[in-house]
């Protein structure tokens, strides 16, 4: 079976957002389905420029940073799940900017499961979570849910461990992508493939 990415965007290591992340991971070993946590760190990330160099080497223009190194590695994922702090109502700059050229410069991201996990303070967490989610769903990325939307509150790690209710809707959110991606193996089994597509069209409304 693939593994799951838990990607961190927060620039701390070890803060609120790796304790939801850790959650979901602790669930998705216990049901079988091997996980890993990547850190983003504090050094700063490159947005895409729309260079589009890597339209012809697949790989992204920019080096030193997580981007081509998680590109190289999609084929192992069945799963990727991106989790960012809460800054303004949204994920924090370095998640973006990574998410931006992952995806604008990997390939196969389809069939592929997608969750998004967002740490809060108080608010702004469903802005957050909404903006992740698009990165899925403009890539044919089955989205996994939990009871909840997928969020934890607290201030300092300490907190999130008081949270409850976001710990569970974590293992929930666990337990769901282990079972989906269970699912996907069988399927594939019994020859059940993710459906072919057309060729993309690309339409610009201009006058």
């Amino acid at each position: 079976m693939k593994k799951v990415l838990l990607v961190n965007g927060s620039p701390h290591e070890k803060g609120c957002t790796f304790i939801a992340l850790s959650e979901v991971k602790r669930t998705l070993e216990e049901e079988g389905v091997e996980a890993e946590i990547l850190w983003l760190g504090v050094k700063p990330i490159a947005g895409c420029i729309a260079c589009r160099a890597c339209r012809k080497t697949g790989r992204c223009a920019f080096q030193g940073d997580a981007v081509n190194e998680t590109i190289e590695k999609l084929p192992e994922y069945g799963a990727i799940v991106l989790g960012s702090p809460v800054y303004y109502a949204g994920p924090s700059g370095q998640i973006c900017a990574f998410a931006d050229r992952l995806f604008y410069a990997g390939s196969g991201f389809q069939g592929k499961l997608g969750a998004a996990v967002v740490s809060c303070r108080r608010g702004g967490a469903s802005a957050a979570f909404d903006r992740l989610n698009k990165y899925f769903t403009i890539n044919s990325m089955p989205v996994v849910s939990s009871q909840y939307w997928n969020q934890v509150h607290g201030n300092t790690p300490e907190e999130v461990l008081e949270d409850g209710e976001g710990l569970q809707t974590m293992r929930t959110l666990g337990r769901n992508i282990a079972w989906l991606m269970k699912c996907i193996e069988a399927g594939e089994e019994k020859g059940i493939t993710f459906p072919p597509y057309e060729r993309r069209i690309s339409t610009n409304f201009i006058r």
